[in-house]
């Protein structure tokens, strides 16, 4: 099984195979409208780094959060994000009664979390604007997709012209939904192994991204 030394790593994987496929740096942006890249917090900023230094761009979060479900919440019933937006998992909800029933409590929780994180990572700054611009949204990993959809949904709403979807693994039918979202203009993944069972069976070092370490990553390449 193909496995990443650690998230860096992998970053500059993609780092290198966007580079690759997307020949002119035009493909990104312009001169006076570079391109955003967005890291999903916290494991996917890692990620994004590498990403963001090999195109010149700047780097900031796009946060959002994973609906679990109760109990297990490694399994997703949806996702949230800033401005509002949430997607579901409908198959995981319509197994499972419990799911819808506490699908509203789990949201409120985890919005308060959102709100907090949004000011923790950006120490009371504006995000990056997006309007008009590309943004390549990174992740270090896609499972089920939830909050890939929803983070595509938020940029999009902010105004970005293009939006690029960039992991180093996912699962190809996860893969496959995010390509075909309206919002998307291209996914490029490293990984899509058809066995896929996690994220973190492709990462040797696949240890907790901490709140310092994404604040420090985002303090070191902003603007």
């Amino acid at each position: 099984m193909d496995a990443f030394a650690n998230r860096s790593e992998a970053g500059a994987a993609l780092a290198r195979r966007l580079l690759a496929e997307l020949a002119e740096f035009a493909e990104f942006g312009t001169a006076t409208a570079p391109p955003v890249v967005l890291g999903l917090p916290r494991g996917g900023v890692p990620v994004a780094a590498p990403v963001a230094a090999a195109l010149g761009a700047p780097l900031d979060v796009l946060v959002v959060r994973k609906l679990g479900m109760p109990g297990r919440p490694e399994l997703a019933m949806g996702a949230i994000g800033e401005t509002g937006a949430r997607v579901l998992n409908d198959d995981v909800l319509a197994s499972s009664r419990a799911a819808r029933t506490e699908l509203a409590a789990v949201e409120r929780r985890e919005r308060a979390e959102l709100e907090a994180r949004v000011t923790r990572f950006r120490g009371g700054g504006e995000p990056v604007p997006l309007a008009g611009r590309t943004a390549v949204i990174v992740d270090d990993g896609i499972a089920t997709g939830a909050t890939m959809r929803v983070a595509c949904r938020v940029a999009h709403a902010r105004g970005a012209a293009r939006l690029i979807v960039a992991t180093p693994v996912g699962a190809p039918e996860s893969l496959a939904e995010i390509a075909a979202m309206p919002e998307v203009d291209e996914v490029i993944c490293l990984l899509a192994p058809p066995g896929f069972m996690a994220v973190g069976m492709h990462y040797l070092d696949f240890r907790q991204t901490e709140d310092e370490e994404v604040a420090r990553l985002l303090a070191a390449r902003s603007g």
